[in-house]
């Protein structure tokens, strides 16, 4: 994917169910008019979620999923329905794929109650119909990967299901035509080399398309900076982890907040943040904390998950912490051991999947908050970084 390519977190995710040798693959080739996936007559070859990003039409940007088969059995296949299971946790439109020569089983009429228990929208395409009679699903929609019978129709009524586009802005509210922002963006040895983080492309994007200016800067370069301006600055977004020295810098009269929070309410993700930052006092001595990553990285000496959190968190408790982390796909089903998790701003992930992540932990009872809010509260300044947000203030004590 280029750079300039649309992020996946931002495409409408359509995952491709069904049982084994349904065809799940042959369709998903056909509807992309692509060799996303390996086809063969033998049952089970999809044996991890294959993920395509790319332009569908009439959908535009979209990210495709074939899964493996729902009814794999043995031990790997246990694993395989597994990660089934946890792709259903992104996808924003499910297409099961039913073999007409067999027609609905058990497994099929399973996955339709999990779209609908998740509230997936799905459309149920018979496949092979080159094979079989169409009159044996008179209401059915039936297609043929092979012959590419009815595939243009099965594209049309994939986009029919596509969920409306968000009015949502990163910067929606806080920022208006005319306005000077400041980012403070930190380069370390955790800085990727040569380009700039998604949150941070994504806000200084956001900032432009307000026709408002952004003008970037390092925490080392931030003083400067600020004195030199023509004129005070809007707001300060800072990353999180320059907060302490940020602060410090920034006079009280001008907003600050970090990528972080922005994205966190960006996602839907901020009231519970806030709420769950407030766990971080009560941690006792034996408390196992959960830091998780929505993306996968080469981990650096400076790390903010894997090294700064942990000893920001010892120190700031002065208690003995246990600390698991979790990056990627990888989210724990078992919450069960952990008294608090802090996520990322969750810019690789939809917000399905942030929103699901957000349920599970507190469906079981364990709260939740993200890197920024909680990184904001451990330096005493979550109540300014909120200020620009005055409803998700008033959460605060």
């Amino acid at each position: 994917m280029s750079l300039n390519s649309t992020p996946a977190a931002e495409r409408t995710h359509i995952g491709f169910f069904g049982r084994r040798n349904a065809g799940k693959s042959s369709v998903v080739n056909a509807v992309t008019n692509q060799q996303v996936s390996v086809v063969s007559d033998y049952a089970g070859t999809t044996t991890d979620p294959v993920t395509k990003t790319m332009e569908l039409l009439p959908l535009g940007p979209v990210v495709i999923i074939d899964t493996p088969g729902f009814d794999d059995e043995g031990s790997l296949g246990e694993l395989r329905v597994k990660r089934t299971r946890q792709t259903l946790n992104r996808i924003d439109i499910a297409v099961l794929v039913v073999d007409g020569t067999c027609g609905k089983t058990a497994v099929d009429d399973e996955l339709i109650g999990i779209f609908k228990e998740k509230n997936i929208p799905y459309i149920v395409v018979y496949n092979k119909s080159d094979i079989f009679e169409k009159e044996k699903y008179p209401d059915g929609f039936c297609v043929s990967a092979i012959t590419g019978e009815n595939i243009n129709k099965l594209k049309e009524r994939i986009a029919e299901l596509k969920p409306g586009d968000s009015d949502k802005r990163i910067c929606d509210g806080i920022i208006k035509s005319g306005d000077l922002a400041v980012l403070v963006v930190p380069i370390d040895s955790a800085a990727p080399k040569g380009r700039l983080i998604l949150p941070q492309q994504q806000t200084i994007r956001d900032i432009l398309d307000f026709g408002a200016a952004a003008v970037v800067c390092r925490e080392t370069e931030l003083s400067e900076t600020l004195q030199s301006l023509g004129k005070k600055p809007s707001l300060v977004i800072t990353d999180s982890q320059a907060f302490a020295k940020v602060s410090k810098i920034v006079p009280e009269n001008i907003p600050l907040t970090s990528f972080s929070i922005l994205m966190a309410r960006y996602k839907g993700f901020l009231e519970s943040a806030v709420k769950g930052a407030a766990a971080i006092s009560t941690l006792k001595d034996g408390d196992s904390v959960l830091i998780a990553e929505g993306c996968t990285h080469h981990k650096q000496c400076e790390d903010i998950g894997t090294v700064k959190l942990p000893r920001w968190l010892k120190s700031f408790t002065g208690k003995e912490l246990e600390i698991s982390t979790a990056s990627g796909r990888d989210f724990p089903e078992d919450l069960s051991r952990y008294s608090l998790i802090i996520h990322c701003g969750g810019c690789m992930l939809n917000e399905r999947e942030m929103n699901y992540r957000r349920n599970h932990s507190l469906d079981s009872g364990i709260p939740i908050t993200n890197y920024g809010t909680a990184i904001a509260y451990m330096n005493g300044i979550l109540r300014r970084t909120l200020e620009i947000f005055p409803s998700i203030l008033t959460l605060l004590k």
